[in-house]
């Protein structure tokens, strides 16, 4: 199956030998689509948390979705982790709008192998 997508591809020129290319959706399928903001603080394991904060990956609008989310967490004892999931479907707010709950387990990380769960709702949508 093909689903139609368009969107424009950022381009970084840093002065160092690595670069990145952004790619931002702007339609998926003939749909707007949107994004949510995420942010909380994971358990407290090993003796410490940590913070994160992103985005989550854009979906269409107007029709039930999920999103990927990626973060990486703020460096607390030494060490950072990952974390990367899917959302759970849409959740409409009463007064309009959506957001998603997310959760799950950090990648293992740090001096004492460990890992960190967390979880939350993200904001709503923007786009």
């Amino acid at each position: 199956m093909e689903i139609p997508i368009t969107g424009f591809i950022f381009h970084s020129n840093d002065s160092e030998s690595d670069h990145s290319h952004k790619l931002y959706i702007t339609s998926w399928d003939g749909r707007p689509v949107h994004s949510h903001p995420f942010s909380g603080i994971t358990s407290f394991d090993a003796g410490h948390d940590h913070h994160y904060a992103g985005m989550t990956e854009p979906a269409a609008s107007g029709v039930q979705h999920t999103h990927d989310y990626y973060a990486v967490t703020s460096l607390d004892d030494g060490h950072t982790h990952n974390l990367r999931g899917v959302t759970g479907p849409a959740i409409d707010f009463p007064t309009g709008g959506h957001y998603h709950y997310f959760q799950g387990f950090t990648t293992v990380n740090g001096r004492f192998p460990h890992s960190h769960r967390y979880q939350g709702t993200t904001g709503r949508e923007v786009g």
